[in-house]
Parts: structure tokens; sequence; C-alpha cells
């Protein structure tokens, strides 16, 4: 969905799975500084948004979530992921449940998918799941703003700032109210500072949570069965991920970002010397310069310099080995 908010002043689109919202508003500094001290807002209305009512949604959603559900308080955000059999990551949702319904948002164009999936698993239980995309966007606002939150909104609280569920036809109104907008470009910079990891960025078929973080976040270790837990317990308890999560500084001297899928190598091989990992996000951060998420080999030393193509790279532990 295209966004109306790209006819604000300054809006250049994004591009790839981000298309539909301004990538940034003439200002990606500026923009990533006003997120930082809590003010303005962010365009995530291409994100899909998928809703669960009935009485046996959080019992029903515990049975295929890795979270622990069954419980969850009224207005309390959570993580979530849905596996595959092997345990790979197949979807990542972020969640709050409203007393009457589970709101949910998702990457871009895979909410069909999730719902299709959702569907084949309701069985006799009590629950409907709608696709409210068409009908609410996704805004989020950072950590430490005062901005009041319109009538009809869901609000999902984190730490890092609010998601809400904002009634489509509202979005325009909420712009003119709501402080100077902040692209996605601002955004996942301050993602990648947190080192948050994002499907389709992060993920690539064969990715299981615990090379990412996600355990203890959007996985609960103590909950009962759901699809791949086999592998999430394995790994916990007997192995160890064979990959790792890992943040980078890369060198400010280059003019180019290494793009998603960059080959890693250990720098004092050169070049062409043996791949040990591949860049997952990179940005330019308005204090910290070029910086970048990447997956790594587990054993890969932790102060192993780094080249990704010609770029060097020092990296920092997210997930450790």
């Amino acid at each position: 969905m295209k966004s109306p908010l790209l006819s604000l002043p300054g809006a250049v689109p994004a591009e790839g799975v981000d298309e539909g919202v301004a990538a940034h508003y003439g200002d990606l500094f500026r923009e990533q500084r006003t997120l930082a001290d809590g003010t303005g807002f962010v365009d995530l209305s291409h994100r899909g948004v998928v809703a669960v009512t009935g009485d046996d949604r959080l019992s029903w959603l515990h049975l295929l979530l890795t979270q622990h559900v069954s419980e969850l308080p009224v207005g309390v955000a959570t993580e979530a992921l849905i596996l595959s059999a092997h345990g790979h990551i197949e979807h990542a949702l972020y969640l709050v449940d409203d007393g009457t319904t589970v709101w949910m948002h998702t990457e871009p164009d895979t909410q069909d998918a999730l719902i299709a999936y959702l569907e084949s698993m309701k069985f006799f239980y009590r629950v409907e799941v709608t696709d409210r995309t068409s009908e609410f966007a996704v805004v989020y606002v950072p950590a430490g703003s005062i901005a009041e939150v319109p009538d009809g909104a869901v609000v999902r609280e984190t730490p890092y700032g609010r998601d809400l569920f904002l009634p489509r036809v509202d979005l325009e109104s909420y712009a003119e109210k709501s402080g100077p907008p902040a692209g996605i470009l601002a955004y996942e910079a301050l993602r990648v500072e947190h080192h948050r990891p994002r499907l389709g960025f992060e993920t690539d078929h064969r990715t299981i949570p615990h090379e990412l973080g996600w355990i203890g976040t959007a996985v609960h270790l103590q909950k009962g069965c759901y699809r791949g837990q086999e592998t999430v317990a394995r790994v916990e308890n007997l192995g160890k991920p064979p990959r790792r999560l890992v943040f980078l500084h890369l060198d400010g001297s280059e003019v180019h970002l290494p793009g998603h899928g960059t080959e890693l190598r250990l720098a004092e091989e050169g070049e062409e010397g043996r791949k040990i990992g591949f860049i997952t996000t990179s940005v330019r951060h308005h204090e910290l310069g070029p910086i970048a998420l990447a997956l790594v080999k587990r054993n890969v030393p932790l102060d192993a310099p780094l080249l990704a193509d010609s770029t060097a790279a020092a990296q920092e532990v997210v997930v450790e080995p």
C-alpha cells in the first residue's frame, strides 16, 4: 500500500521491501536525532496487520507460537515467532491483546502467508483471523514521546517506543498533529544500534532463533509444544547455534555501504580469504557513523578484524559464541 504521507514535503520513497513509505524526508541524520530525542514518528503503514478474535484466541495462539501467550495480560506487548518443523524462522510477530482482540503486525506482504497458516490450524477453536491491513496502519512513536494517543488506536508499548495500530483513515490527520516525520532509514538506523533483528534481513531460509538472540524476547523456553520446538530445545540443551549475530563498526572512509548479503572475510586473509559470514543490514548512524548487523560463523574469534568486500569492520558481540 502506498502511504498518503509520501505527499509530505521532502518525502523520498523507500525501495525494496519497504516500498510504500518514505525512506526519508530530506535529512536522514536530523530525523534520527529527532527520534533519539523522543519526538516525531515513523510511518510503518506498509506493514501487515492481522487481528485474532474469539474466546480461545490466547490459548490457541499459545499452541502455535514460540512465546508464552496463554495468560498474556491486556496491553502488554510481546514478540513471537512461527517456526518450520525444522526450527527455522518463518514469521516474526509483534503482538498486543486489547482484551477482545490480539493485534499483530508483520513484515510487509507476509500477512497472507501468515493467515493461511493460522487458518489451517483453527480446527475446533473459537477464533477468527482477519487481515486488517487495509483498515489499520502501524505508526512508530519513539520512547520518551509525550504525544497523545489518538482515539481508536491500539497501543503496543515496548522499551524502544510505541507501536500504534491507527485507523488508516486517520493517518494524515495524525501526521499533522504529531511533530516531524522520520523515514524508515532513520528507524532502521536505531534498530541496528539496538541490535534488533528483522525477518528477511537478519534471517535466511535456515536461521534458527538462537543465532539472533531471539531466545527470551520472542522464544519462551518453558512453554508447551509448538512446531519447531525440538530444534530449539536441542540447541539450547545440547548444542550451539552454527552462526551468531554481531554488531559491526564499519570503516567510515568508504563512500558506499556494503549491502545486504555482502560477504564477510577475515581481514588477515585479504579480500580473497575465507568467507565467515555476511552483512545483513548496514546503515549510517547520526553518532556512530556507518554500522551494520551481520551473521558470522560461531567460532570466528571475537577480536578478529573483518572485511566486507574492501570495507574494514570491527565486531561487537550480540550473541555469545
